[in-house]
């Protein structure tokens, strides 16, 4: 399907792109544009105005401080995250999301902000950043906000965004010491496909205690959902094997997922279960470490 006419605007300034948004309110923004012109192309979305954030100094940056955490700016690509030392050093498995999303090519366009912003169920890289307590920076006409991650998504591609507002980047905070994180999803395709199920953790150890976890599912409901039931099993007790199985099948309890083109609900809750157990499992180790 050939792309319909449409003006683009490539403004220099946060302010600027916001005025742009204000003047026309049927623009699109795009940072990557891999989800944008996918839907243009194939399901014949018609825009009549985008504006690419890719001119905009300083929204590229991807900067680690070791009081405040990891900063990733709106237009830094997932694979440089991939690829950047104090991400790979003390935030591996943002890694590991960035660089298991789709293939090479997407990767070299597309952004970590562009993927949340889409708001899949199924985006690879909010399971993770949810688990550790990410929250979004936004600029708009009312001035700067900021927005805990897990109050972000609505709904399948809804946000909180209001109109007129850009998400400028996603901050990490420092994980606290003793603590770990993992991520698994599974695709029929590997990565060419979107994740089918995913789940992510994260868990902090005192001795073998788990003193605190937070555990997010993907792709099994209409926004990546937090499973508060099974982080209740585990937390305050010795994470033993028996203890990480009951929480797997309390997660699987607590995901609503549906039956698409990638997996039925049948597949997806049986999973749900399995990935619980073994991203609770990783994250144990890597806490103990």
């Amino acid at each position: 399907m050939r792309l319909s006419h449409f003006d683009y605007y490539a403004p220099t300034t946060v302010a600027d792109a916001i005025s742009l948004l204000q003047s026309k309110p049927d623009a699109h923004v795009m940072a990557g544009g891999t989800d944008l012109l996918i839907k243009m192309r194939h399901a014949g979305l018609k825009l009549k105005t985008i504006i690419s954030l890719k001119s905009i100094s300083g929204l590229n940056t991807i900067a680690f401080d070791e009081t405040k955490g990891l900063t990733i700016g709106a237009t830094a690509l997932l694979a440089d995250v991939a690829i950047h030392p104090d991400i790979l050093k003390y935030y591996p498995t943002v890694a590991q999301a960035a660089r298991g999303t789709a293939n090479v090519q997407v990767r070299n366009m597309g952004t970590v902000i562009g993927n949340l912003c889409n708001a899949s169920p199924a985006a690879d890289n909010a399971p993770t950043l949810l688990a550790m307590g990410a929250e979004v920076h936004i600029q708009g006409p009312s001035g700067k906000r900021t927005v805990p991650l897990d109050q972000f998504f609505k709904g399948p591609g809804m946000t909180a965004l209001e109109p007129a507002e850009i998400v400028t980047a996603v901050h990490v905070p420092r994980l606290t010491p003793h603590s770990g994180t993992a991520y698994i999803s599974l695709s029929a395709r590997g990565q060419l496909d979107c994740s089918a199920v995913g789940v992510a953790t994260m868990v902090t150890l005192k001795e073998k205690v788990c003193e605190d976890t937070r555990i997010f599912v993907g792709a099994c409901g209409p926004t990546p959902i937090r499973v508060p039931k099974a982080e209740t099993i585990v937390r305050g007790k010795e994470l033993t094997d028996d203890l990480i199985d009951q929480a797997g099948v309390q997660a699987s309890a607590e995901a609503t997922p549906i039956t698409d083109v990638r997996a039925s609900a049948d597949y997806r809750e049986k999973m749900v279960a399995v990935l619980t157990r073994r991203v609770l499992s990783q994250a144990r180790k890597r806490a103990s470490e």
